[in-house]
């Protein structure tokens, strides 16, 4: 299966205090995007992926991706993950699918992008994605309380996501989570992008929207399960200070 990678990486570091690109803060003395390219590149899945960048992150992120091992694709205007992914459509032309990562989430491993990829060519879904399961959410599981929790119905298929804001008790308790990490049909994935809607507090377009187009279609959404840390963000001083600690 002919396969496109896109990262998003337009956001800048201002939460941790960075005045780089949150993608090249440094984790154990490298910039947390080459990390995920390193294990990109093992993953074999493709081999030059696209980075989505401000217009003005573009001279930075050249220095780290040298050699044309991946190339680049410019969101004019922060609008949001649905948005980003829109403005790499051009680079993925003539992919049949297209995995979204993001440049601030180093530790998805190899093995996970190819389980990944595997579940996605031998399933007949428009969306596979990685979902994961923490026992409770205290201690180092503590920050996975913001994140949306998946639904299913009696027979296991996905019924919706609800984000841990608009959840009711009961789904709170739910320890399924979603790290938004989503491989696509890629005629799917463009023809609905346009369909997003930005009608939330941030005025801006969620990819995570396209889980529930999909299923109101009658999609069947396929899962694999990563581990709670391989698939945390680094957003904080403290996440950071984790991630050092985890690859220490």
């Amino acid at each position: 299966m002919n396969t496109k990678i896109v990262i998003l990486a337009a956001g800048m570091g201002t939460r941790m205090g960075a005045d780089v690109p949150k993608a090249l803060v440094e984790i154990a003395g490298q910039p947390m995007i080459e990390h995920l390219l390193g294990n990109i590149s093992e993953a074999e899945i493709d081999h030059q992926p696209v980075i989505v960048v401000a217009p003005h992150m573009l001279e930075a992120f050249g220095e780290v991706c040298r050699d044309s091992r991946c190339e680049f694709a410019i969101q004019e205007k922060q609008l949001g993950t649905g948005h980003a992914t829109m403005s790499a459509q051009n680079a993925c032309h003539g992919a049949e699918s297209v995995i979204v990562l993001y440049g601030d989430h180093p530790f998805i491993s190899s093995e996970v992008l190819a389980t990944l990829a595997k579940l996605h060519e031998e399933s007949d879904s428009v969306i596979s994605m990685l979902t994961t399961k923490v026992p409770n959410f205290k201690k180092q599981f503590e920050g996975f309380k913001s994140w949306g929790r998946i639904v299913r119905d009696s027979s296991g298929r996905i019924e919706k996501i609800v984000e841990a804001k608009d959840a009711s008790e009961v789904e709170l308790e739910i320890k399924e989570l979603n790290p938004a990490i989503y491989m696509f049909e890629a005629e799917w994935l463009w023809e609905h992008l346009p369909e997003l809607e930005n009608k939330n507090a941030g005025g801006e377009y969620y990819l995570t929207d396209l889980i529930g187009i999909a299923i109101e279609e009658g999609e069947n959404v396929v899962t694999t399960t990563a581990e709670p840390l391989e698939v945390i963000g680094i957003n904080t001083p403290e996440e950071l200070e984790r991630a050092e600690n985890l690859l220490g």
